[in-house]
């Protein structure tokens, strides 16, 4: 695995999946079979009602069985405030969230998708997605690591930075465009997932401009306020 710098140090952009002539049609175009261009956004809002989708992503494999250190969450939008962020985007919880829930043997899952709302109470620009799974059988810090098939689908490529003073081991991915942004956390067993990004960062609907490392710092306070809700010991 290539080591990346911590957060605050100059970032590097690593390709996860180097280009081959031909791979991409040009912009604008649709290959043939294949999706037309997709913003993030489209992606990460998708992602809070693909459930069979996620579910079917949620699979443990490794070595012994981890020491887990958290609780379920049975209404992870109850458990999850997202207070920082809504200081940036307005209160993430205006709109109803989606909670979503999934009991298996080996893994249990909890997701929270969130939107805020502009001043006319309806436009979004701005979304949230929560995610815990719980791995009751095996040790996930052996897939850790691997990309996120996500990332490769909608943008290519990505840069991901180390987050010091996280859990047992936490990184920050940004993608092409600063505009979708996933914090992971490794620790007890479980792995934590936040995801966050705007259709702009600019002011919009009522929201004054902010910039990626605002964000970023936000992401990485309501994270330790979650974990510290779900923290057993």
């Amino acid at each position: 695995m290539i080591s990346d710098p911590e957060l605050g140090e100059e970032w590097k952009t690593e390709a996860l999946e180097p280009d081959r002539p031909g791979d991409r049609p040009a912009p604008g175009e649709r290959a043939a079979g294949g999706p037309g261009p997709r913003p993030w956004l489209w992606a990460l809002g998708g992602a809070l009602v693909a459930s069979a989708v996620w579910a079917g992503g949620l699979y443990a494999y490794g070595t012994a069985q981890p020491e887990i250190r958290y609780r379920e969450s049975a209404n992870l939008c109850q458990d999850f405030r997202a207070t920082a962020l809504s200081g940036i985007t307005g209160d993430m919880h205006t709109k109803k969230p989606l909670n979503l829930q999934s009991d298996h043997p080996a893994v249990y899952a909890a997701r929270c998708g969130l939107e805020n709302a502009g001043k006319d109470g309806v436009a979004t620009d701005f979304a949230v997605v929560a995610q815990v799974g719980l791995h009751k059988k095996t040790d996930p810090s052996a897939e850790f690591d691997a990309p996120d098939l996500r990332v490769l689908a909608y943008t290519g490529d990505a840069r991901t930075v180390a987050v010091p003073d996280l859990g047992e081991r936490a990184e920050m991915t940004v993608t092409s465009g600063e505009r979708w942004l996933i914090l992971k956390v490794l620790d007890g067993g479980v792995v934590f997932t936040l995801e966050a990004g705007a259709t702009t960062f600019a002011e919009t609907n009522g929201r004054p401009a902010t910039d990626v490392d605002a964000v970023q710092a936000a992401m990485i306070e309501d994270m330790r306020a979650l974990m510290a809700a779900l923290r057993t010991d």
